[in-house]
């Protein structure tokens, strides 16, 4: 009921109209056909014969991304992103179409996912599922040594994945030196550290926030919390989606120039942070004992990359970064490009996950009216711009859905757990209490001034910390600390601590 209520509130349905059903169906049911005209194309590349694989989460059920590797007579490598070619099955003012622009998203909550395309064509008809001939809209990078693009084709594809991985099977790959596709994963791999290495020196933000999941029973009712581990893997596959999303919006940018006219494309643009922002968390930093250079508000990429490593490892860190990326600006989808400045990256598209995004469909379909020379008129620019605009909306609310869904779940997880004991760390400080996050669930509650014995606490909301009258004790954002729980209401959304040990500044 609560998911439901959930789901309501941000105005998403789970059940697709009738038509869109039937849309699906028959796509579904004519997909030879479609197939077999596809390969007719004169214009789409058949990369069957290259070895392709891709590397998801374990329990992932549609695979938007594939990569393909071969190296090339002259010692280089030649890297293929391949992208499940949505827009070949999903076409504008059909029925399909309608109902993603609609959706704009597909929405992950803890328990279910709510997705923006029918499952007939997510899981099946445009996932790139192992050991069957797909369907690709495909970035390729000729990549020299130093991961330097020497060439790029951009087009749709016919391709054959070869092998599913995991992110933990190919790291397995990767650390033990020995299973399927070793060499590839380590050309991957080896190319993949040069490219993040590079965006880093380029100013790109390493934000690191740890993610919460939920093994759940079969109920639904979560069993076990735990802490998402981030393999270098899954950083290897983002490496490739960056560069793919860079270099196509890129491209339409030199092409723009070279045909000295404007090219509409849709752009996954972020501002500069707010300079108030900005110093907000700057005293926020030095409160907690950090180094933080800011000029009247502004910031370099640099100082903020600088605090991350600074804070790596401390009780405090996932602290920081929380306010650090509230002091961001907000990403969104946009016809008119300024950049992206966490990435620092001049140019920027989504275009890796059409099967959940509505945006990546717009840049497969803009990004082959470019590459036919077809023109986007003015009143087809203005309409591609409204849907940026709305699809900015439509993410917005996912996410807060996919927060509220977590929210519960964590409440839902303590429920049995009163009078337990747990590790904390002090995420916020209040007139009336302090807050704490409990480690293993990431779940954050709230320690009453009242309920701390032996003194009468104070708030000194300057230095982030409240202060015992007699003892002077003090308690202050960042630290760690040991909690009981004593209430968990999953109405409320609400957990209650006691402090069991008291920790001296």
């Amino acid at each position: 009921t609560e998911m439901q209520a959930i789901i309501r509130s941000g105005g998403f349905t789970t059940a697709f109209p009738e038509s869109v059903q039937q849309a699906a169906q028959e796509l579904y049911e004519k997909k030879e056909q479609i197939f077999a005209d596809a390969l007719e194309d004169p214009k789409r590349k058949d990369f069957r014969g290259v070895t392709t694989m891709t590397i998801d989460p374990h329990d992932a059920k549609d695979f938007d991304d594939a990569l393909s590797i071969q190296t090339l007579p002259n010692g280089n490598v030649e890297v293929g992103i391949h992208i499940a070619d949505v827009s070949h099955y999903v076409r504008t003012g059909e029925p399909l179409n309608e109902e993603a622009v609609e959706r704009g998203t597909s929405v992950y909550l803890v328990d279910r996912v709510i997705p923006m395309l029918p499952e007939v064509l997510s899981n099946d008809l445009c996932s790139l599922r192992p050991n069957e001939d797909r369907l690709a809209f495909s970035a390729v990078f000729e990549l020299d040594s130093d991961a330097q693009v020497q060439n790029e084709w951009y087009g749709q594809t016919v391709i054959h994945s070869d092998k599913r991985f995991s992110y933990e099977d190919a790291q397995t790959v990767i650390d033990k030196q020995s299973g399927d596709y070793l060499l590839e994963l380590n050309q991957l791999m080896s190319l993949s550290r040069i490219l993040r290495k590079r965006r880093q020196t380029n100013g790109a933000i390493a934000f690191e926030q740890p993610e919460v999941k939920f093994e759940l029973d079969e109920n639904g009712t979560p069993i076990r919390a735990y802490t998402k581990v981030r393999t270098e893997t899954m950083m290897m596959i983002e490496d490739f989606m960056l560069l793919a999303n860079r270099e196509v919006a890129t491209f339409i940018n030199k092409k723009a120039k070279e045909e000295n006219k404007e090219l509409t494309f849709i752009y996954r643009i972020h501002d500069a942070p707010n300079p108030d922002k900005i110093e907000e968390l700057a005293t926020f930093a030095h409160a907690l004992g950090y180094e933080f250079e800011t000029k009247k508000g502004m910031v370099e990429a640099k100082a903020l990359n600088n605090l991350m490593k600074e804070v790596a490892g401390k009780p405090e860190e996932n602290l920081i970064n929380t306010a650090a990326i509230r002091s961001m600006s907000k990403a969104v989808y946009s016809t008119k490009n300024i950049g992206h400045f966490g990435l620092a990256f001049k140019y920027y598209t989504h275009f890796t996950s059409p099967i959940r995004r509505y945006p990546d469909l717009m840049a497969h379909r803009m990004l082959r009216k470019h590459l036919d020379g077809e023109a986007i008129g003015p009143k087809e620019s203005a309409k591609y711009e409204f849907i940026a605009t709305q699809s900015s909306e439509k993410e917005g609310e996912a996410v807060s859905a996919e927060r509220d869904s977590i929210k519960f779940k964590q409440v839902e997880y303590m429920l049995n757990k009163g009078g337990q004991e747990f590790d904390g760390v002090i995420t916020g400080v209040t007139d009336w209490g302090i807050y704490v996050q409990e480690q293993g669930s990431l779940a954050e509650g709230m320690v009453r001034l009242a309920t701390i014995k032996g003194d009468y606490f104070e708030h000194e909301p300057s230095k982030y910390r409240i202060k015992g009258q007699k003892t002077g004790q003090t308690y202050r954002l960042g630290d760690p600390v040991r909690v009981k729980l004593t209430r968990a209401d999953k109405d409320e959304r609400q957990l209650d601590f006691e402090l069991v040990t008291t920790q001296a500044e």
